[in-house]
């Protein structure tokens, strides 16, 4: 299936099932939400991830937590390495404060919020997204975050195993600096 640029979609993913996340062009990020389909209320966290792995680049072998210490996915195959588990989904806030754009784009957030409301999820419920390709690297010394561009190439992709039902949400990210300031689409497949 196919997500074009600047978009997003929702959809149920059932238990041992694969999602895999593919970058046909390079350089494009993809925004991932997960939700126990069964109890909205466990959603993906990106705090209980990074604390039970001890580190922020997460991939193959890492399973993605939820709030409530629950496996949601597990990463089985990255062809890349680098993701983001730090940055919220891009929003019309974000375009007006970061890129003093007048007229914005209702970004990842906006189109997820579309996305999930047939759900019965609302955007206040929207968390912390599993930026897939997405590049942010951290300087030691300082903690400065900066958004570098995607290290994936055509045809790159990322494999997610889930361990329950869930909803998931997901984009082809519509933030300038995180694509490397051009718009593509993303890919995906479930088996």
């Amino acid at each position: 299936m196919l997500i074009p640029p600047r978009t997003g979609t929702a959809f149920r993913l059932s238990a041992g099932q694969t999602l895999t996340v593919t970058d046909p062009q390079g350089e494009q990020v993809a925004d991932l939400l997960a939700f126990n389909a069964q109890d909205t209320d466990e959603v993906l966290s990106s705090g209980r991830t990074l604390d039970y792995a001890s580190r922020i680049y997460l991939t193959t072998g890492d399973p993605l937590y939820s709030n409530r210490s629950r496996i949601l996915l597990r990463i089985t195959k990255d062809t890349v390495g680098r993701h983001d588990f730090l940055l919220t989904p891009c929003s019309a806030d974000t375009f007006r404060i970061i890129y003093n754009d007048p007229q914005p784009h209702r970004g990842c957030f906006g189109n997820l919020a579309e996305a999930l409301g047939p759900y019965g999820i609302p955007p206040d419920r929207i968390p912390v997204a599993f930026n897939v390709f997405m590049n942010v690297t951290v300087d030691a010394a300082t903690g400065v975050l900066a958004v570098q561009p995607p290290l994936s190439r055509a045809g790159d992709h990322v494999c997610l195993q889930a361990e329950t039902d869930l909803i998931i949400g997901l984009t082809a990210c519509s933030a300038l600096q995180s694509n490397n300031y051009a718009f593509k689409p993303i890919e995906y497949e479930i088996n």
